[in-house]
């Protein structure tokens, strides 16, 4: 494994089902493949789950749908990643928690069919979530490194609530149910990810079927005129003898 900084958050998303919806990170590493493998596995009866792998812990919250993680240090132990978690929650939901309880189907829901046309949709709200809410995650991240006596006071209190030392740690590799060793690779970057950049692992299936929707009707716009002036092209041949 690659070095990095002591006693520090390494990576931290928000997620819809399996969809990454905001993320962000200075490192560089495999950790975020893995925290997708792990987001797919999360108990359904669990609001909070920790998870350990090479002395990093992948520290996960569930609230109404939403998943927040936070990779950290093994060091910091469970309550500091949290207090981070509970902070990241708490400023999701007061930006787009009055959204989120409108009656109807909100825009980051769900659907079982996963129809063609709501690729784009899902896409643009990933996208444009990413650009609003990453660099919260980023300013979050910072202020806890930042202010260490802060965040260990209320960590110490929420070291005493039963939520926070009922949490049970486990093996990422008995979560994700493999026979070999994960080996997790976090190193230093000496610059930040562009926040535009960090959806690859969903956003590329997502584009393909887009390129391939406007290939279609791109054909068919094509193929339409094609056949108009097939038409003009008989008319006038027939009219005017060509």
């Amino acid at each position: 494994m690659n070095g990095g900084s002591k006693q520090t958050l390494i990576y931290s998303f928000v997620a819809k089902g399996s969809v990454v919806l905001a993320e962000h990170t200075a490192f560089s590493g495999n950790f975020s493949t893995i925290a997708v493998q792990c987001l797919q596995k999360l108990p359904s009866n669990s609001t909070r789950s920790t998870y350990s792998c090479d002395g990093h812990t992948f520290n996960f919250l569930v609230d109404r749908d939403f998943v927040f993680l936070v990779v950290a240090e093994e060091a910091l132990g469970r309550s500091v990643p949290f207090v981070f978690l509970e902070r990241v929650r708490e400023d999701f939901m007061q930006r787009y928690g009055s959204s989120i309880d409108e009656e109807g189907q909100h825009p980051l829901a769900d659907d079982a069919d996963e129809d063609d046309f709501l690729f784009e949709d899902r896409f643009s709200i990933a996208y444009n979530l990413d650009r609003e809410f990453g660099p919260r995650l980023k300013d979050h991240m910072q202020y806890c490194i930042n202010h260490p006596e802060e965040i260990s006071k209320l960590s110490k209190v929420k070291s005493h609530l039963s939520e926070v030392k009922g949490i049970m740690m486990d093996n990422i590799e008995k979560i994700l149910d493999r026979g070999e060793k994960i080996e997790l690779l976090v190193g230093k970057t000496e610059t930040l990810q562009s926040q535009a950049d960090s959806f690859h692992r969903h956003g590329r299936e997502l584009r393909r079927k887009m390129w391939l929707q406007n290939l279609r009707f791109k054909l068919m716009v094509g193929g339409g005129i094609a056949f108009l002036i097939l038409i003009l092209w008989l008319m006038v041949c027939w009219g005017f003898k060509c």
